[in-house]
């Protein structure tokens, strides 16, 4: 009631999301805290012109969601919602400091079926895409940025077909500013994989596309999220193409098959990357040509050890 009362008063909002933060380390609290979003989101949009006001509003609904996730609560943000939070993004789209807040935030609503068909009408991936541009050397933008991408791109409703062909050179172009850096990596790989599920590269993207993660491969094996991804993206690109699956065998900085085996023995005990490992062999083995390679090097020996490795698998 204070906050409806007063909602024209910055100092009595901020004063309001004061007293919330004081309860944020209360589990039980969470309900209560629930209940508040929508009137933290219109003060935000209220008071738009305040900087401090809206790092409040986003620290403190980043905390209540964080705690949400915590006790596994959903939380499903309207269409107001999502259009006020973008309001806020677009008005303050040069604020790196609060868009530091912002992309992690709309990162934790994304992983909503609701609510990220709620911030794809509103515009999210053209705005997203602009903050990748701007911001594409600070990592913690890119990593969530990409992660609600990622959302956004396996969405059964996409009709942004456009907006998201254009993602492909936004998101290789932060995978190669950020090429040891696999937090990012992690899910700029996964956003390019869907993209790619999708069909959103062109022709002239697949040979790149395809050594460009190969590097993201050879330069992060211990990140098994990102292994398991980057196979998986380019298992879809060898499906989609035989310039990927030729540039993947004889690439100039080593041969996809030797990669292969790398990562198994790194990951041998790892099921779940195992499975993409045998995703992407078995596009493969789809190329004649590539056969008698796979064969000259022995690949059969590794698959027989995978078979008895994983027989119930």
């Amino acid at each position: 009631e204070f906050m409806q009362a007063f909602w024209d008063v910055e100092e009595a909002q901020a004063r309001a999301m004061q007293h919330l933060a004081s309860f944020v380390g209360d589990k039980s609290a969470l309900p209560y805290l629930l209940t508040f979003i929508e009137l933290i989101v219109f003060a935000m949009k209220s008071h738009t012109d305040s900087p401090k006001l809206q790092v409040d509003g986003c620290s403190l609904l980043l905390e209540i969601l964080s705690q949400a996730l915590e006790q596994d609560v959903v939380v499903v943000l309207d269409e107001d919602v999502a259009n006020s939070l973008l309001e806020t993004v677009r008005k303050h789209s040069e604020n790196e400091g609060l868009l530091l807040l912002l992309c992690p935030l709309l990162m934790m609503i994304s992983a909503n079926e609701v609510a990220v068909e709620n911030l794809r009408k509103a515009g999210l991936i053209s705005d997203l895409l602009s903050i990748l541009q701007s911001f594409i050397h600070n990592e913690q933008i890119c990593h969530s940025s990409c992660a609600a991408l990622w959302s956004l791109a396996v969405s059964e409703n996409n009709v942004d077909q456009v907006l998201l062909q254009s993602a492909v050179p936004i998101i290789t172009a932060v995978i190669r500013e950020h090429l040891q850096n696999g937090a990012v990596l992690k899910s700029a790989c996964s956003a390019l994989w869907a993209l790619s599920l999708q069909g959103f590269l062109n022709e002239n993207d697949y040979e790149p596309t395809t050594a460009l993660l190969m590097d993201a491969l050879r330069m992060n094996m211990e990140g098994p999220v990102l292994v398991n991804n980057t196979c998986l993206a380019l298992a879809s690109l060898l499906r989609l193409s035989e310039i990927s699956a030729f540039r993947f065998i004889t690439d100039s900085k080593g041969s996809g098959i030797n990669l292969i085996k790398d990562t198994y023995h790194f990951y041998c005990d790892d099921p779940q990357v195992v499975e993409s490992i045998c995703m992407l062999i078995n596009e493969m083995v789809q190329y004649d040509d590539i056969v008698l390679d796979m064969v000259s090097q022995q690949m059969e020996e590794l698959l027989s050890e995978i078979k008895s490795r994983f027989p119930s698998s």
